[in-house]
């Protein structure tokens, strides 16, 4: 799996002009899924996207997780997070899972993150044309591959 994280003010996601999910302060996740994608993928990322201290305490310095500062997430798919470039003009995505991979895999991450957050969590509709908006914060922007484990 292979996720870029947003520290956002905002963020929503609309599919044929209606928003289909929002979000205050917290995180903008566009998730990429791949075949070798496992359970342990799943737990081990969500616990790293819900611990991971981005967020500014008192003194401005980033040292809150997601948790502590009851913030939310915003979970997106992504299929071109695996696009590879190597050859030529046009981006291939044969890393990239189908469908029938995918979606039960997105469900379960959806399902884990809910959990380690203890609520609710916003998304999109996989593999709709969708529109995200954001209101980057800082900007924080990082990139994790649970393959790698960095």
């Amino acid at each position: 799996m292979r996720v870029v994280i947003q520290r956002v003010t905002k963020a929503s996601v609309t599919v044929d002009e209606k928003v289909i999910g929002s979000i205050g302060a917290g995180l903008l996740v566009l998730l990429g899924i791949e075949d070798a994608d496992t359970d342990e993928d799943i737990q081990w990322l969500s616990n790293k996207i819900v611990s991971l201290r981005i967020f500014n305490d008192e003194n401005g310095v980033m040292n809150k997780s997601l948790l502590d500062i009851g913030g939310g997430i915003l979970l997106v798919s992504q299929f071109t997070l695996h696009a590879s470039t190597k050859k030529g003009n046009r981006p291939s995505y044969i890393r990239a899972s189908k469908p029938d991979f995918a979606i039960p895999v997105y469900e379960k991450m959806i399902a884990q993150l809910e959990k380690d957050m203890g609520k609710k969590i916003q998304t999109g509709i996989f593999g709709a044309d969708m529109k995200v908006e954001l209101l980057n914060d800082g900007p924080v922007t990082i990139i994790i591959d649970s393959k790698n484990r960095e």
